[in-house]
């Protein structure tokens, strides 16, 4: 419990931090990368997603039988091409999502799994 809570702080800073560097370009991209700082409650609601995130690749990382900050690399890159890779190509393809904001999301998708994978590697 308190890897995935640590974990979860963690992956939540690193994607603040990427949407810090990536702000000025989400907000040219996006009206809701324009918006003014995101409020409490959005705040809130991110790091509960952030929290289910890191549960769920705790929960797949043991069921698969991965230990080690390697093996939880290879199994963090298959889940983020396996999903949000693919679920934002298909906003692409499907709702004309602006390839650049889609590859915008993702980098921040990569940044987190890697970040999750590395700090619950570590502590298997």
């Amino acid at each position: 419990m308190i890897a995935v809570l640590v974990t979860s702080v963690a992956a939540f800073a690193a994607s603040a931090a990427w949407y810090g560097v990536f702000g000025p370009v989400w907000a040219r991209l996006s009206p809701a990368g324009a918006a003014a700082a995101p409020s409490p409650w959005r705040m809130g609601a991110e790091f509960a997603r952030t929290v289910v995130l890191v549960t769920a690749f705790a929960l797949l990382a043991r069921a698969v039988g991965v230990d080690g900050v390697p093996g939880a690399l290879g199994l963090a890159l298959a889940v983020w091409a396996g999903f949000p890779a693919v679920i934002l190509a298909g906003s692409v393809l499907h709702e004309r999502v602006p390839v650049r904001l889609a590859a915008l999301h993702a980098g921040d998708w990569l940044v987190k799994i890697a970040v999750v994978a590395v700090l619950l590697g570590v502590w298997r």
